[in-house]
């Protein structure tokens, strides 16, 4: 179950929620044609920090067809091209408190009607938000709007519970309906997320893999590696992170430190997330908010 709320620091939340928006406003000024994307992800990185948080998990720009996890490498080389449909996901973390939102940026101006879609579907699943809605209506109204568009909700992403150090906790929360009758409770704190295709509705994992999680305590058996794995337990305990995050803070190089994520693997103490491609490489749009769940309706928090 998630935290309860007499636990639960509601300021502190809101907090990140307000910060985690700025953030994601501020990407709409950087995001531009002829931009590096590992400038753009630095950038929106150091806003956060320059503000006194943390990141949640490590930006993701996911281009086109990818519809999430695209962090870029440390030399990453891909320059905004200006044909592009952006998805920019990113949440502040203080304490253990953790942001999430979302919104896609399209430099083409093909996809407007796609992105403008994933945006009403997110405005009607909000709306539908209260104590006691079972999240599989709320899918089903992603996918009504979705589909009265033309287009279709991705159906193996979904929203999530928000829970204390824990970004994707309990409730899950489909882009159709799934037949999940889970309630939504008073007090939760939860992000809704559709994703929108004019390809299958499915993503599969692609190769592009750059944020990884430590799950569990391991130790890699040699010594040169478990320095690298101390760091992590230090820096990032069970936050995600990105391979070139690692590499600026350790000054080491990207062979070395992907045999440590290698050995730990092994050892199943991390968690990989690979970029998720839609499967018919169809065009993706992404819209994102958190909210508190209340009797009524919800209090959104990225705003």
């Amino acid at each position: 179950m998630h935290t309860h709320m007499e636990d639960y620091d509601y300021d502190a939340i809101r907090e990140v929620g307000k910060v985690s928006y700025e953030a994601l406003q501020y990407s709409r000024k950087v995001v531009k044609e002829g931009r590096r994307i590992l400038e753009i992800a630095e950038e929106i990185e150091k806003f956060i920090k320059d503000r006194g948080f943390e990141m949640a998990f490590p930006a993701n720009i996911s281009i086109n067809e990818n519809a999430a996890h695209y962090t870029p490498t440390a030399d990453d080389p891909y320059v905004l091209e200006g044909d592009e449909t952006i998805k920019i996901d990113i949440g502040a973390r203080k304490d253990s408190y953790l942001g999430d939102c979302a919104l896609t940026i399209d430099l083409s101006e093909e996809y407007s009607k796609l992105v403008e879609a994933s945006e009403e579907a997110l405005e009607s699943a909000i709306s539908m938000v209260k104590a006691g809605r079972p999240v599989n209506e709320i899918g089903r109204e992603i996918a009504k709007v979705a589909e009265s568009r033309g287009f279709r909700p991705i159906r193996n992403l979904g929203g999530h519970g928000v829970d204390k150090m824990d970004l994707h906790a309990s409730v899950f929360i489909p882009n159709f309906d799934n037949g999940d009758t889970t309630k939504l409770e008073e007090g939760q704190v939860i992000a809704i997320e559709p994703f929108l295709t004019d390809g299958e509705g499915l993503v599969g994992d692609g190769e592009h893999l750059q944020i990884f999680q430590k799950t569990r305590d391991a130790i890699p058996r040699s010594n040169d590696l478990r320095s690298i794995s101390e760091f992590i337990d230090e820096r990032y305990r069970t936050y995600p992170f990105a391979l070139r995050w690692l590499q600026k803070d350790l000054g080491a190089g990207e062979f070395k430190i992907r045999r440590t994520l290698n050995e730990l693997a092994g050892m199943d103490a991390i968690e990989a997330f690979p970029v998720l491609v839609e499967k018919k490489k169809g065009m993706v749009a992404q819209s994102e908010a958190e909210m508190i769940v209340q009797k009524e309706g919800c209090d959104i928090l990225t705003k």
